[in-house]
């Protein structure tokens, strides 16, 4: 056995719910604390604690990726109606990533993780499509409210002079509900900048999609932004590299990505980006086969799992059946998280760990070792379905073989 690696800052770890839980924890004993003596900042996001500490917690946890520069964070609830009864919360509390992603700002970055033998329910997908989503404002930070019959809605604009400007939004025969979103230029501008530096750094292609013709003022803003950056600071650097960007608009730009080979950024808008995200990682074969990474442009970046907390297997869990949960998205999101900090800290056994936990993962999958959701969609005729166990016991054993055996 070699000595453990060594870490120098810590990182910023944000535990959450259900079965993605218990995941988190095999994750932890098997395949990191054998190998690394593992300096983390601890920041309990399940949802029984963010309803002790009335969500300050999230705060606290988005408030520490900001001071120490990388975060990893565990999948987690975002309640419901029968969510808090199921808790018994004392209220509905907003999505842990929302509030963290309105703290640190930036843009999530998604991409699938191609795993041999898969089958693709689009054939023509060559290459990963990798999407770029908004990690600030618009729904996620949303005012709601319901009207009743008689009621009327409008939306009140103030100026920095008090100047107010006033417009109908809906006057209700019948009770109906009303949603008022923002968002900043400020916020735009880091989300486009960050579109183009990642498009420059992988030399892949830029797609951007708004409703522009139906949102003339909101979704235009977004347009226009990205417009003019890419014209003032970014135009030369592209057709030096070789690359291009267009804008189309969204429902253009889904139709485009179906017939394409793939190999390209797809830039969203927040909601757009959660929903298509979960759409390409079903198609390229697994919902739990995605990278996810927000980097703000302050150079922070908080690493996760793309998909939710597994509630059904969690139910199975409990009552002590055999579960077959993947946990690659969350062992992506470790080994992401790691070799980050091990770039920034100059540790580059780090680096080499993620790296051999990621490959000893893929060859797990392609000896026909998986779980469930995998071996539904599989190729390989030799394949055979294990537990979440047997599947994390089996990357370590072949990253073991992998670096002792050299």
């Amino acid at each position: 056995m070699t000595e453990k690696i060594e870490m120098k800052t810590p990182l910023v770890e944000m535990d959450g719910d259900e079965m993605t839980r218990v995941i988190w924890r095999l994750v932890k004993d098997e395949l990191i604390l054998p190998f690394i003596n593992l300096k983390t900042e601890y920041y309990d996001l399940g949802l029984e604690n963010r309803d002790k500490t009335d969500d300050e917690v999230t705060l606290e946890s988005a408030n520490a990726a900001r001071r120490l520069g990388v975060a990893v964070k565990c999948a987690t609830i975002t309640p419901n109606t029968e969510r808090m009864t199921e808790y018994h919360l004392k209220r509905l509390y907003p999505s842990p990533n929302a509030t963290i992603r309105a703290v640190i700002g930036g843009t999530v970055f998604r991409a699938p993780i191609i795993a041999p033998d898969m089958k693709r329910y689009i054939p023509t997908w060559k290459k990963p499509i990798v999407i770029a989503r908004h990690a600030y404002g618009d729904v996620y930070k949303n005012v709601e409210a319901y009207v009743p019959a008689g009621g009327r809605a409008e939306l009140l604009v103030t100026d920095a002079d008090g100047n107010e400007k006033k417009l109908p939004i809906h006057c209700f025969s019948g009770g109906g509900v009303v949603q008022g979103m923002h968002n900043t230029d400020e916020s735009i501008e880091g989300f486009a900048r960050a579109c183009f530096e990642y498009s420059l750094s992988e030399r892949l292609d830029l797609w951007f999609g708004v409703k522009d013709t139906i949102s003339k003022t909101y979704d235009r803003r977004f347009r226009d932004i990205f417009d003019k950056i890419y014209e003032d600071e970014y135009k030369a650097r592209f057709e030096s590299a070789g690359i291009s960007y267009f804008y189309t608009l969204i429902d253009d730009a889904a139709a485009r990505v179906v017939r394409s080979e793939g190999g390209f950024v797809w830039a969203m808008k927040n909601y757009d980006g959660d929903v298509m995200s979960d759409l390409l990682a079903s198609a390229y074969g697994c919902l739990s086969m995605m990278t996810s990474v927000l980097v703000s442009p302050e150079g922070i970046y908080e690493y996760e799992a793309a998909h939710g907390t597994v509630q059904r297997h969690f139910y199975k869990y409990l009552k002590g059946e055999t579960t077959s949960t993947n946990p690659t998205a969350t062992i992506f999101a470790w080994t992401g998280a790691l070799r980050k900090r091990g770039e920034l800290d100059g540790i580059s056994e780090l680096k080499a760990w993620a790296d051999g936990i990621e490959s000893a993962l893929l060859k797990t999958i392609e000896d026909g070792e998986m779980t469930g959701d995998l071996y539904a969609v599989t190729e390989n005729p030799s394949a055979v379905k294990v537990s979440t166990e047997e599947f994390i016991r089996g990357i370590r054993r072949r990253y073991e073989k992998s670096v002792f055996c050299r």
